[in-house]
């Protein structure tokens, strides 16, 4: 009731509130957004709502975070409990914008530091705040910006990434500012810099650590000034770009070492997010190889399908390339062997080298030599329940999405989960 006169005093119309909604009561609904009470698995609202969200993926779901203790992405964002007026109105007016975007632009994974990851974006998102994720690359950086940009209010206009350490000191200026005709040799056009383009939306100043020490003194000021001059004019322009830049380098250290203006530092460094290399969320491989293997084979469903062998050797490798490194070796993997099972002989030589290894992990391929039938069987099996354990968490124990990630059929993944007694 509460929630009700709440959404009544921000104008808006309704919401489903049936405690016992069906199928048909909730498709027929054409508000904005369907808020959803504690999702707990067995709850039939959660299934209702599962059901819903597959049929209609526009639709926003929030839910009310009243302790429980289930994550996963049953919901796009979670509405705390007691209720708080502006962050429900701020819920409530990201609802009005939603389109599903960042189900295409969205973090894999139930790992704890990834769902840190995640409430971060959620509280910075609706805010002008700058932005610094930092982390090794491969990690997905940009796809924490690009996320960012999507649940922000900035969403329907432009996202403009730039790799300042891909470009030429001396050309830097001119792509992120613009310039005239005639401004240097080889100017036979006016430009349009990143700044311009972006307006209104978002500009995502990749690798910031490779930017010259000159330039950052420009950048600085321009975020100071809201304002700069395309090279070769004197003609001031206002600009007005939400700042989201990234990292793989120590910037604390680089101003230590008078590489890095620490006043740009701080500028930047406002809402910092770290992105967690991939060696620290090897439970999220699962899953991660999962909706790899259903991108590569461009059926909306993986054909491919990783032993469980062949996942404890790939969860023992350090993966010094990171998410990036995972992706090459899936999109190999679905071009040598389109469909079928991945066994550890299917993985590339280095995958499998003791130097390759993470301290302290075991040596999947030499302890199952050394194991009798029996012992092997009983390995596997402590293996597999631990796998679908994971999965059936990542999902909040819906059997169907659970059933995707471990790229097996529902009705196999039924009858283990009775042979494990996970129900």
């Amino acid at each position: 009731m509460e929630l009700c006169n709440r959404l009544e005093y921000l104008e808006y119309a309704a919401v489903a509130s049936n405690p016992n909604p069906t199928l048909e009561t909730l498709k027929s609904d054409n508000g904005i957004a369907v808020v959803l009470g504690d999702l707990k698995p067995g709850d039939g609202f959660r299934t209702i709502a599962e059901q819903i969200r597959d049929q209609h993926p526009d639709i926003p779901f929030i839910r009310l975070n009243t302790g429980s203790t289930a994550t996963g992405p049953d919901a796009n964002w979670s509405l705390d409990v007691p209720l708080r007026r502006s962050q429900l109105d701020r819920l409530m007016r990201r609802a009005e914008r939603y389109h599903g975007t960042e189900r295409r632009h969205r973090l894999t994974g139930s790992s704890a530091s990834i769902r840190r990851v995640r409430a971060s974006i959620d509280q910075v998102a609706d805010f002008d705040t700058n932005v610094l994720v930092t982390g090794p690359s491969g990690t997905g950086k940009e796809l924490v910006a690009r996320t960012i940009h999507d649940l922000s209010e900035r969403a329907d206009q432009p996202f403009v990434p730039i790799n300042c350490g891909a470009i030429p000191a001396e050309l830097l200026e001119s792509e992120l500012f613009g310039h005239e005709k005639g401004a240097f040799t080889g100017a036979v056009n006016d430009r349009t810099g990143r700044f311009e383009l972006a307006e209104g939306g978002t500009l995502f100043l990749d690798e910031i650590g490779d930017m010259s020490l000159d330039m950052q003194v420009k950048l600085l000021r321009v975020l100071q000034e809201r304002s700069f001059e395309k090279v070769g004019s004197n003609k001031t322009q206002r600009c007005n770009v939400r700042i989201v830049a990234a990292t793989h380098r120590d910037l604390r250290k680089m101003v230590e070492e008078g590489e890095f203006r620490e006043d740009l530092f701080y500028r930047l460094n406002v809402y910092p997010i770290e992105m967690p290399p991939l060696l620290k969320r090897a439970s999220d491989l699962p899953q991660l190889i999962g909706e790899l293997f259903t991108r590569y084979s461009g059926t909306g469903e993986a054909e491919l399908r990783v032993s469980q062998e062949a996942m404890q050797v790939l969860a023992s490798y350090q993966w010094p390339g990171n998410v990036r490194e995972l992706g090459n070796l899936v999109e190999r993997l679905a071009i040598i062997k389109p469909e079928g099972t991945i066994e550890v002989s299917d993985l590339p030589p280095k995958y499998l080298a003791d130097e390759n290894r993470v301290s302290g992990q075991p040596n999947v391929v030499s302890e199952a030599m050394q194991l009798t039938c029996d012992n092997l069987k009983e390995h596997l099996s402590s293996v597999e329940r631990e796998l679908i354990g994971q999965a059936m968490a990542a999902t909040n124990g819906v059997v169907a999405k659970a059933a995707r990630l471990l790229s097996m059929r529902r009705t196999t993944l039924v009858e283990k989960l009775g042979k494990y007694q996970l129900n």
